[in-house]
């Protein structure tokens, strides 16, 4: 596709996003006036009903639900062009497994710095560069791509199979704790929050648009991409490196998200139909925010009847997408 279609998609995109913010604001079950999103943010009264609710509850949410489903969309458009496998992403190689892991021991131990902003994001970060570094090691070793995600899928359940146990050792707070997180959800985000989120976010885009030179390097294939003067493994772990950031940071005060970073660089690259990571970057993070912003908005308005947790129905939509991809690569 040329650059100027691109540019005209991405414009449609960027027109498209404050619409579904729109509708997620208006979803909730109580209805509150614009002039209430404003005075909570400029002029904030804490006697005010409506304005803590914004404050507290809707403006996290909506925040989160962008920067969930761009970070996701990212990482795992980081995991396809590495291994160069459209079926592969931070949720079925692991990523996510291993972030969730150390999050279940942290929650589940006691241990207060743990539990604070600061020790949630290190400790997820940790756990998912720990996860995708070990999957280099055995990608290294294998030649079947299926292979790959098959060991990916045994690493969650491994994980899985280790946070059990942990949950039947647990006590009851600690046990709801993770049970609440486990659901996957962008009400647990505090306003106050939000600054650290989107610092760590937004360093992570800058880091992405640094890559783009390599990235679009690498898709020519590791061999060749060293022969012009690549240097692979410094790619391969910064590309880790952002993955981890992102899946890591949204993982911490979200919990797991699945499909979103499998689904969305696949559908990005059908609609751009480009190589160039320039575009994809940006298509990525603008097609996963309003995906999740429009989830998310769905859930809010079925919450009077039915209360949906976001994991389910994110994988409700991904999972078949995910088996239609399979599929058409088993072919």
């Amino acid at each position: 596709m040329k650059d100027w279609s691109l540019k005209w998609m991405i414009v449609c995109l960027l027109c498209f996003l404050p619409l579904a913010m729109y509708l997620h604001l208006i979803a909730g079950q109580i209805e509150i006036s614009f002039s209430s999103y404003f005075n909570s943010i400029l002029n904030f009264d804490a006697n005010n009903t409506s304005q803590v609710l914004v404050r507290e509850f809707r403006i996290p949410r909506l925040f989160m639900a962008i920067i969930a489903g761009a970070g996701l969309s990212l990482s795992g458009m980081f995991m396809q062009t590495l291994f160069k496998n459209p079926l592969a992403g931070p949720y079925v190689l692991g990523i996510n497994s291993g972030a969730s892991l150390l999050i279940a021991l942290s929650l589940m131990t006691g241990v207060q710095f743990f539990q604070s902003n600061f020790g949630l994001i290190g400790t997820a970060l940790i756990g998912a560069f720990a996860a995708g570094m070990l999957m280099m090691l055995i990608a290294q070793r294998l030649k079947s791509q299926i292979t790959l995600l098959l060991v990916g899928l045994m690493f969650g359940s491994f994980t899985s199979a280790f946070v059990s146990i942990l949950e039947s050792l647990a006590g009851a707070e600690s046990l709801k704790s993770y049970t609440m997180w486990s659901m996957g959800s962008l009400q647990q985000v505090e306003f106050g929050q939000l600054g650290v989120i989107s610092l760590i976010f937004s360093l992570g885009i800058l880091g992405s648009f640094l890559l783009v030179k390599p990235l679009n390097i690498l898709v020519i294939g590791e061999k060749s991409a060293s022969l012009l003067g690549l240097p692979i493994k410094s790619v391969r772990m910064l590309v880790l490196f952002l993955t981890a950031l992102f899946a890591g940071l949204i993982t911490a005060f979200c919990g797991p998200i699945a499909f979103v970073g499998i689904a969305i660089p696949n559908l990005t690259r059908i609609l751009f139909q480009t190589t160039n990571h320039r575009f994809l970057i940006i298509g990525n993070c603008l097609i996963g925010a309003i995906f999740l912003v429009l989830t998310d908005a769905f859930i809010q308005v079925l919450e009077g009847q039915l209360s949906i947790p976001l994991n389910a129905l994110t994988s409700i939509i991904g999972a078949p997408f995910v088996v239609f991809l399979l599929m058409r690569k088993l072919k």
